[in-house]
């Protein structure tokens, strides 16, 4: 008798990751299409990305399809999402994943590349704390090439217009009870799910242990800043253009130029 091995469906498991973020950011294809244009308008077709704080490599998956030529390198913490991202992308050559924690000072060490066109991050670099992301866009910096550019889109309130935060919250809290009532998942019960999966238990599990049980809240440390601060710390650290290319009433997307 043989031992069976638990194997996922992980193209099943990417899409599901992306319902679950769209309950949250219907416009997050359209990010992606305007983060992946500035990519061609700035560094052309063939990049080499940078995929930072990559999830279930979202980003490469649209970036691979759009630009036949690209290359990607995914970087998270997270291994679970990282799990799923090399099930997904199991048969993609041109794309390979680092595990490493962007507080580490010492992270880009693990990168397999000295510089990238492009370093590209999407709902991700919130989870830390105002002064860890200034350090970050310093280190960031330094592995863009010249010419080369970042992209972050990522919540970004306008502290200036009260109103119409608030305005907006009400709308998506009533807009994501209807998505609710037709099924749709949330964060929490997506995990809920994955620790269920034999294959994903044991990463989830990891994953609890490194964030926290997103049941008991798992965003305590992170910030959010508006596109001013973003721009002004892209260009402290290193980059010298920087400004927002894209933007909603409570997220935007900033580009730093090298």
């Amino acid at each position: 008798m043989t031992d069976t091995v638990a194997v996922a469906d992980w193209q099943a498991w990417q899409r599901s990751w992306d319902r679950q973020q769209e309950w949250y950011l219907p416009d997050r294809e359209e990010r992606f299409r305007v983060m992946l244009d500035a990519v061609e308008a700035v560094v052309g077709p063939e990049p080499r990305i940078l995929d930072l704080a990559c999830g279930t490599g979202s980003i490469s998956d649209r970036a691979l399809r759009r630009f036949p030529g690209a290359t990607s390198t995914g970087v998270d913490l997270d291994p679970a999402l990282l799990t799923i991202a090399r099930g997904h992308f199991a048969a993609e050559p041109r794309v390979e994943f680092v595990t490493a924690d962007l507080r580490d000072p010492g992270w880009t060490g693990r990168l397999p590349h000295a510089a990238y066109d492009a370093v590209l991050t999407a709902t991700a670099l919130h989870w830390l704390r105002s002064d860890e992301l200034r350090v970050l866009y310093g280190q960031i910096a330094g592995v863009v090439r010249e010419g080369g550019v970042f992209l972050n889109a990522d919540h970004m309130p306008d502290p200036a217009t009260p109103r119409l935060n608030a305005a907006d919250h009400a709308y998506q809290k009533r807009r994501q009870a209807r998505a609710r009532a037709e099924g749709v998942q949330d964060w929490v019960e997506w995990w809920q799910d994955a620790a269920r999966d034999e294959a994903l238990a044991g990463p989830v599990a990891e994953r609890f242990t490194i964030f926290g049980n997103p049941a008991n809240g798992d965003h305590a440390d992170g910030e959010t800043q508006s596109v001013a601060w973003h721009a002004e710390a892209l260009r402290e650290g290193g980059f010298g253009e920087a400004r927002a290319v894209w933007c909603s009433p409570s997220d935007a997307m900033v580009l730093g130029l090298k």
